[in-house]
């Protein structure tokens, strides 16, 4: 019989892991626009639909909501990130950056967090959670949200990806 899934495994490896993915897609992305000789960044402006955000912003809103996340859960300060990235090379250090804060988080800060109280506001608009809400409602679902749009928007843009880049396979760990 296996052990209860604490809170601390079911959000900080996945988030790392999750992260370490969106990493390897968008090396494959870069790679892509190498060989067939445009910007780079061109890419990063792509989108799915006029009203949807740009490859760039997924993965800042990705990053966001892992550091963001994992901070609430632990009830500490999430570090600030400035959205200033503008290259593939600078969400790579952006994502390097969440991924350093993560693994900085000890297990027992997370663990027993499950009532922990979380108050989100967005304008007006206010959510309230309990850790394991947040964690399974919004934290992860708003996740992958934006790691399967990026992996939309290269995929569109003709890079050649299948699940298993988007699972993981090839990524560094």
């Amino acid at each position: 019989m296996s052990a209860a899934l604490s809170m601390y495994t079911a959000s900080v490896p996945v988030f790392v892991r999750t992260l370490q993915n969106l990493v390897h897609v968008l090396k494959k992305g870069q790679a892509h626009a190498a060989a067939h000789e445009y910007a780079p960044e061109l890419l990063l402006q792509a989108r799915l639909a006029p009203d949807m955000l740009p490859l760039l912003r997924q993965v800042q809103i990705a990053t966001d909501m892992v550091k963001n996340g994992s901070a609430r859960l632990a009830a500490v300060e999430p570090p600030k990130f400035a959205d200033e990235e503008a290259t593939f090379d600078e969400l790579y250090a952006r994502i390097d950056r969440a991924i350093a804060f993560m693994r900085g988080l000890q297990p027992a800060q997370i663990d027993g967090g499950e009532a922990r109280e979380i108050v989100l506001n967005f304008g007006p608009n206010r959510l309230e959670f309990n850790g394991h809400d947040y964690l399974l409602d919004f934290v992860l679902p708003n996740l992958f949200f934006h790691v399967s749009i990026a992996y939309a928007i290269l995929r569109q843009s003709g890079v050649r990806l299948g699940k298993l880049d988007y699972m993981g396979a090839g990524a560094e760990r």
